[in-house]
């Protein structure tokens, strides 16, 4: 029986129920309900398909934030191999919302780094929600160049609903950390793959999001500002986080129009928990062919064509 399902999806768990009820139903009696239950699961797949073929920007959000999504390290995992973890900014200390180490994708050597939430309130309040202190964007800067220095290719996960406001957060340079990032990743002379995973807040996302591809899973968002602070910004109150879903254009389909996203990757049907490593084994193939690409490019000549990248997003009138 399904514990946890988001709102929208009550009358497809409504009825994963009452197909598990049956079956167990029928083991009890010794009956043959096959058929019976055939009818039922096309019914569901089918509801499902109906459901997620029509979400909302908002419904996108409550996916990507879905408690049994993978996150970065659950990737790691199911992609990588001979991943050893690195830890801490030579500066303050280590930060447990942001991951990152050597590891190889299909035999390639790689340095990945991430945001990373934790799967219970323990874990959680340890990593900080996925929000880093400046110490994280530190780290993941001296991942970074020690890649560069090795010609390793870089992966960013992106993960987190924004970077750490706290004060303790300011008093150690978290504007300037971030803005240190993005000026350094624009000119890192090594191919990088940026991935939204989940969620894409603010410049918590942005802070590890220079690169030269972006890739976004199909239920993840990616935004200036999470929606129920744009809809406490513009409305003064959180209930508007619907409408402000909408017009924060967030959703991957939005983004790829506006040239922000170069590869959106398919999810199974009902989002990427429902089946993590077919996933996972998606987006491996997408960033394998893609570090391959890269590194047939010159490094100059690559790092123009970052810059130029970013340079060119946005629209406006002279």
């Amino acid at each position: 029986m399904n514990h946890f399902f988001l709102e929208f999806e009550r009358p497809v768990v409504e009825l994963e129920n009452k197909v598990e009820e049956i079956r167990k139903y029928a083991s009890v009696e010794g009956l043959d309900m096959s058929d019976e239950l055939s009818r039922l699961e096309e019914r569901t797949e089918e509801m499902r398909r109906e459901i997620y073929s029509g979400l909302t920007p908002w419904q996108r959000v409550l996916v990507a934030r879905h408690p049994k999504r993978p996150y970065t390290l659950d990737y790691i995992r199911l992609m990588m191999t001979d991943f050893v973890e690195l830890h801490g900014d030579r500066c303050f200390g280590d930060d447990p919302a942001m991951v990152g180490g050597m590891g190889r994708l299909d035999g390639e050597a790689v340095m990945v780094i991430g945001h990373q939430k934790g799967r219970d309130t323990k874990e959680n309040i340890r990593r900080n929600w996925a929000m880093p202190h400046p110490e994280g964007y530190r780290k993941a800067l001296r991942l970074m160049k020690l890649a560069a220095k090795f010609g390793l290719p870089v992966i960013s996960f992106i993960d987190t609903p924004a970077a750490y406001p706290g004060i303790e957060a300011e008093e150690r340079g978290q504007a300037e950390a971030i803005a240190r990032n993005l000026l350094e990743m624009s000119r890192l002379p090594t191919p990088i793959v940026v991935v939204v995973i989940g969620e894409g807040g603010s410049g918590g996302a942005l802070g590890i999001g220079v690169g030269d591809r972006i890739l976004m899973l199909e239920n993840a968002w990616y935004s200036v500002i999470p929606p129920e602070s744009c809809s406490t910004i513009l409305w003064r109150t959180r209930e508007k986080k619907e409408e402000a879903a909408a017009a924060l254009k967030l959703t991957a389909e939005d983004l790829k129009e506006l040239g922000v996203v170069d590869w959106i990757v398919s999810e199974p049907l009902g989002g990427a928990h429902r089946d993590t490593e077919k996933t996972a084994a998606r987006l491996k193939g997408v960033l394998t062919a893609e570090i391959g690409a890269l590194k047939e490019i010159p490094v100059a000549e690559l790092v123009h064509q970052r810059r130029e990248k970013f340079a060119r997003l946005g629209v406006w009138e002279k």
